[in-house]
């Protein structure tokens, strides 16, 4: 396994942008992009602003003059003063970013006042060059316990599925490519540096093109930030002993409501009432008739892990499920799950593309790949976390990639760096904001949150983030994402 040399690789001269007239979207995918029907006239006007066009980048950087792909991009202009372009990544991996300068401005946040909001759809995704593979069809396993022979099962599968994404330009979805990509997108569109703000994987971009081209490099907030070391085996340890500290204050919180909820007077007992209920649920799982789920032992824990803002209708739910017997589901449940969900209309963008999620992570993956590695740690995961532990990863995703591996290495340097880290949330567990700092440099924002990715949509963090982009100072602090008001969570 090698490591990626930064630098190396002399791109030519970037191509002209390829301007083109934008999609129009009805009011049915704009409603499942998110967008409530009192917000679609804002919708509209942003669109209307939007600009839409495409980069030609090189398949393979090492080949310059080779097969050529393309990058889709859009630019929302300063609406005021110019002071640059800032571009925008919503993470995933495989997440796509076009429309997220107009998210973003809807969100509240004021920074295309003076800056070009840059979003871009990374290769593999939406409307750049992309590709499929058989990762989209993998097995899940059936509802009740994880057994050895179920997860052995998926681990074969999963073997079978990755060795059919041999392809070429799969092999050259990686994050140092995407990187190389957005620092064309900068020089075609006339900047000598950019800023950049990206949540979760995002995170992980960012201190990628940092590190590679520290000199293009204005500005840069990372939010939730993301492993900073390659490792499947590690990012699914460390999210794990995240999700239960999670579920630990949970547990705290339904034992100060005893009365409510019925699980016992102190954690301890919470904790052990919830472990029962999940090997219960495994042991005996349901289907309701007006609900489109089954509840087994994953879905608890799944509901476990939740952040605090959904604990009084999670512990509502559990609460219910104690006693439940069918055919229909509980009210609670049924009101979380929202009834049945209208379809995504055909012509809606692709949001998320499962296989350049699955090649970002397993071209890059540095840790172990075997069967036996990976339910090792799923026991012992399971053993000390009895309920969330359920929910945590049981095969190694990467197992059969036919590709070799290509890790970025982060290193310090470049421009001006914060990174916001949630002191209590588990998908981006805090510990991770403080090694990437060891790895980069920057300056730490701590927020006593749990909520991924909170800094850009919470007001008053989002002030701190234009202030920053406008004119360098570093925020102490970031306001937390505001609890509901019956949560009464002691931070």
């Amino acid at each position: 396994m090698s490591a990626l040399t930064f630098g190396t690789l002399a791109a030519p001269e970037p191509p002209a942008i390829t301007w083109s007239e934008c999609p129009v979207y009805s009011d049915a995918v704009l409603r499942s992009l998110g967008v409530d029907d009192q917000d679609l006239p804002q919708a509209r006007r942003l669109f209307d602003r939007l600009e839409c066009g495409t980069v030609a980048v090189p398949q393979d950087y090492a080949d310059p003059d080779g097969k050529q792909i393309t990058v889709a991009l859009t630019r929302l202009k300063a609406k005021g003063r110019r002071l640059g372009s800032v571009a925008v990544n919503p993470g995933g991996p495989g997440g796509s970013g076009r429309l997220m300068p107009v998210e973003l401005a809807m969100s509240g946040l004021d920074l295309n006042d003076h800056y070009d909001l840059i979003g871009f759809d990374p290769r593999g995704v939406g409307a750049s060059t992309k590709a499929a593979c058989q990762v989209d069809r993998q097995e899940s396993p059936p509802p009740g316990p994880i057994t050895r022979a179920r997860a052995r099962k998926i681990y074969d599968q999963t073997v079978k599925n990755n060795r059919t994404c041999d392809s070429a330009f799969i092999g050259r979805l990686t994050t140092a490519n995407v990187a190389r990509d957005l620092d064309r997108v900068r020089a075609a569109l006339g900047e000598r540096k950019i800023g950049f703000l990206g949540v979760s994987w995002g995170t992980w971009l960012g201190a990628v093109y940092r590190s590679m081209f520290p000199g293009s490099v204005h500005r840069m907030w990372l939010d939730s930030v993301a492993l900073p070391v390659p490792r499947m085996d590690v990012f699914a340890g460390v999210r794990a002993k995240a999700t239960d500290r999670g579920f630990q204050r949970m547990a705290a919180w339904i034992a100060e409501r005893h009365g409510t909820y019925g699980f016992g007077t102190s954690k301890a007992g919470v904790v052990s009432a919830l472990t029962r209920l999940r090997e219960k649920y495994d042991a005996h799982p349901i289907t309701f008739t007006d609900v489109d789920v089954t509840i087994d032992g994953r879905m608890i824990a799944e509901a476990a892990a939740q952040p605090s803002m959904a604990w009084p209708d999670v512990a509502q739910v559990l609460k219910e499920l104690v006693d439940a017997t069918g055919p229909e589901a509980p009210p609670a449940l049924k009101r979380v799950m929202g009834g049945e969900r209208p379809p995504i209309p055909p012509d809606a963008p692709e949001r998320q593309n499962i296989t350049a999620h699955v090649a970002l992570f397993c071209n890059e993956d540095l840790g172990p790949r075997t069967f036996e590695s990976a339910w090792n740690a799923y026991t012992r995961r399971l053993k000390s976390y009895p309920v969330t532990g359920r929910a945590s990863q049981f095969f190694p995703p990467c197992a059969g990639w036919p590709h070799p591996v290509q890790a970025p290495r982060l290193r310090h340097g470049g421009g001006s760096l914060v990174l916001s880290g949630h002191l209590r949330e588990n998908l981006s567990p805090y510990e991770w904001t403080l090694e990437t700092r060891e790895a980069t440099g920057g300056h730490v924002v701590t927020i006593d949150d749990d909520v991924h990715g909170s800094a850009p949509r919470t007001p008053g963090c989002q002030a701190k983030i234009v202030t920053y982009f406008e004119s360098g100072r570093l925020p102490e602090t970031c306001p937390a994402a505001p609890a509901p008001a019956n949560e009464q969570t002691r931070r």
